[in-house]
């Protein structure tokens, strides 16, 4: 049998089958708590990853109008699918929305990658619309 340190994957398939069969004092508890943690963790990044994206596509629409286009579009839409889907799926991330912390962190990346995508620095330093209101309604677009 592989340790962890060994063969992560090899050992998380081990010890799902020592779960299945019921063998609960041979688990490597405190990795498999840990990997459960991390399964949160993941989900956390990937929602923040994702709003970051959208906010940037957003900040691009809003503040430069004359580059509007139907990939921005799509991207924006694609982005809020994502979303809707990641929060159908763990509903428990939708405490994230109204976190200020939270909030402000994926502002922050949003606002990077939009200023890097279009070397403007014009962006607000913090947030300026609702995450549920605006940025994740399917239908709004920032004028």
């Amino acid at each position: 049998m592989p340790t962890y340190e060994e063969d992560v994957v090899a050992w998380a398939s081990h010890q799902a089958k020592l779960i299945r069969a019921g063998r609960f004092g041979e688990l490597d508890i405190e990795h498999v708590a840990e990997e459960i943690e991390d399964v949160g963790k993941s989900e956390q990044r990937e929602l923040t990853s994702r709003m970051a994206v959208l906010i940037g596509h957003l900040l691009k629409w809003r503040f430069q109008p004359e580059r509007r286009g139907a990939s921005w579009e799509k991207t924006i839409k694609a982005q809020r699918k994502d979303l809707a889907y990641v929060l159908d799926e763990s509903p428990s991330l939708r405490t994230k929305l109204a976190e200020p912390r939270w909030i402000d962190l994926v502002w922050t990346k949003g606002v990077a990658l939009a200023v890097s995508d279009t070397g403007l620095d014009c962006f607000p330093d913090e947030c300026i619309w609702s995450m549920t209101d605006d940025i994740l309604n399917l239908s709004w677009l920032p004028n």
